[in-house]
């Protein structure tokens, strides 16, 4: 996997998260379920690791993980509540 391909992959799982986050918060509970479905296809190449980044890629890499774990909280803000 090149850092090109390591990076399209982080930024299509950044904006799929981004999606996920407006579905939960104006309550498609069925379009976060489908949009959550694409992110785990999407993460599939993450579980096989991907190689190191060095450079403008690492910190791009780090920033999109940091969009992505914000995503995730933001989320979780909507649905924890709801779930309890």
């Amino acid at each position: 996997m090149t850092s090109n391909e390591v990076l399209s992959m982080y930024e299509n799982i950044a904006g799929l998260t981004n999606n996920m986050v407006a579905a939960a918060q104006s309550g498609n509970w069925n379009g976060l379920e489908r949009i959550e479905k694409h992110v785990a296809v999407a993460s599939v190449a993450v579980m096989g690791g991907v190689p190191a980044l060095d450079g403008d890629a690492r910190a791009r890499k780090i920033a999109l993980l940091k969009q992505i774990m914000a995503n995730d909280r933001a989320i979780r803000d909507v649905t924890e509540p709801w779930m309890a």
